[in-house]
């Protein structure tokens, strides 16, 4: 990789150093603008053989500018973003960027990254680029599981693929494959779903196929089927897993061949669809069963996408919340804001139905809780009258060490190779801890200092430090 020239925009310096000490020895020439216009003044008299850009720029945004900027098409580019949305990564994907890193990003993963850039240029400019404008198509959350979600629903932009969405019952597998449909190259066209399980059996082809007048008793007219009425767009087959075998014999025809024929009909009819498939199945197993054909299960997995339990992303909660407290507004639901004890409740509750539980959860809430502030009583009201999962146990310990990690992720992607991370940690923890046991014993120094087990002058000695006043606490 000698001789190569590395452009990094990015007006954070301590972020910029970072990425310049993690890519030493990776290129011969490295250089760091902090702005568009500085990006541009360079741009004019040098040509990079890669560019790193973050998307929020002092002058503009980073992705959108750079289509104008005369960038060689063949120059990879790198985006980085702490705007983790889906609007990002389809936006990266549409200026034809090589990856996509939300911020806070791995330093292992940049350089893999850089590296693999570096040794490839792109074929051609990503057809993603005519996407225009797009916005997040109901997917909510930054966690880390749903940013793998954004990245490849991004690269699905330019192709027509099949897909296969996998997850458990209240993920949002629509809500995806909707997303899918909306940033795709079919946009223009029809999106049409099915949901396998709710339909019987004998009239599942005719669902599918349509059927024409007499194929069979009460069909008194012709019917388009899914598959007619989905051309031009996406066809969306939801719950997958449950579709009869003989059916899926003649799905994997039409996967094969392109082409499908009405119940009754003898014309061959044109399969012109994005086929997106979903399912809260394990599918291998069965594959193994002998309950799903192998080669249809192959010829829908093109492209898998699996969404997380709203257990593993909880950090998204808040954002979820707010989310559906602004869709009940907009549906004349009252407005309703959540105490601190009320939200924390919600986020540590085990969601066995997911996000869709939430929101119907956030609906009750909006429509029977007495106060425009939810309280902690109405959480606990509306989670033990449903019935709707267990709440989790979460240990405290637990709890803290997950926090303690999120913090320390963050902090170390914001601070250089010296810190005050461990000072500043220790700040906070023991600001909390002092400040609890002190409203336990109503301000008595002696009584807290027996119970932290430390002496009386120690005590003293750190509220000073920590500027706590034990009678204001």
């Amino acid at each position: 990789m000698n001789g190569k020239t590395i452009l990094l925009v990015e007006d954070d310096p301590t972020i910029a150093l970072i990425i310049r000490e993690t890519l030493v020895g990776e290129s011969a020439v490295f250089a760091a603008v902090t702005t568009i216009a500085e990006r541009n003044a360079w741009l004019a008299a040098n040509d990079p053989d890669l560019i790193i850009t973050d998307v929020v720029l002092p002058d503009g945004d980073g992705i959108d500018s750079l289509p104008g900027a005369g960038v060689d098409p063949d120059v990879p580019v790198i985006v980085l973003s702490a705007q983790n949305t889906l609007d990002t990564a389809v936006r990266a994907t549409g200026i034809g960027s090589y990856d996509y890193l939300p911020k806070p990003f791995d330093l292992e993963d940049l350089t893999t990254s850089v590296r693999a850039a570096l040794k490839r240029r792109r074929a051609e400019p990503a057809e993603a680029a005519e996407a225009g404008p797009a916005d997040s198509h109901g997917l909510v959350g930054r966690a880390p599981a749903m940013q793998a979600v954004y990245r490849t629903i991004a690269r699905l932009a330019s192709n027509d693929l099949a897909v296969l969405i996998l997850g458990e019952s209240g993920t949002g597998k629509e809500v995806v494959a909707r997303a899918i449909h909306a940033t795709g190259l079919r946009r223009a066209g029809p999106f049409v779903a099915i949901n396998m399980a709710a339909i019987p059996r004998e009239l599942i082809e005719a669902e599918l196929f349509g059927h024409e007048k007499g194929a069979f008793t009460g069909a008194h007219s012709r019917n388009a089927g899914r598959f007619e009425q989905a051309a031009g767009g996406t066809l969306f087959l939801d719950e997958i897993g449950d579709m009869p075998l003989d059916a899926q014999t003649r799905l994997l025809r039409v996967l094969q061949s392109n082409e499908y024929s009405t119940v009754g009909g003898s014309q061959a009819l044109r399969a012109d669809v994005r086929v997106v498939a979903a399912t809260h199945r394990d599918m291998r197993t069965l594959v193994a069963d002998g309950r799903f054909r192998e080669d249809l299960f192959y010829r829908l997995n093109v492209i898998p996408v699996t969404l997380p339990p709203l257990r593993d992303r909880r950090s998204d909660i808040a954002a979820l919340i707010r989310h559906f407290v602004e869709a009940g507004r907009a549906s004349g639901l009252p407005d309703r804001q959540f105490a601190p004890a009320a939200m924390q409740m919600l986020e540590r509750y085990d969601w066995p139905g997911n996000v869709r539980e939430l929101g119907n959860v956030v609906q009750r809430l909006a429509v029977l809780s007495r106060d425009t502030v939810v309280a902690l009583r109405d959480v606990e009201a509306v989670l033990h009258e449903s019935g709707e999962g267990t709440p989790l146990v979460v240990d405290p310990a637990d709890a803290i060490g997950r926090a303690v990690d999120d913090w320390a992720r963050e902090a170390l992607a914001a601070a250089g190779q010296d810190g005050d991370i461990h000072d500043r940690l220790q700040a906070i923890v023991e600001t909390a801890l002092l400040r609890r046991v002190l409203r336990d014993v109503r301000g008595n120094q002696l009584e807290a200092a027996r119970r932290l087990g430390i002496n009386r002058n120690t005590l003293r000695k750190r509220l000073g430090q920590l500027d706590i006043d034990p009678t204001r606490v």
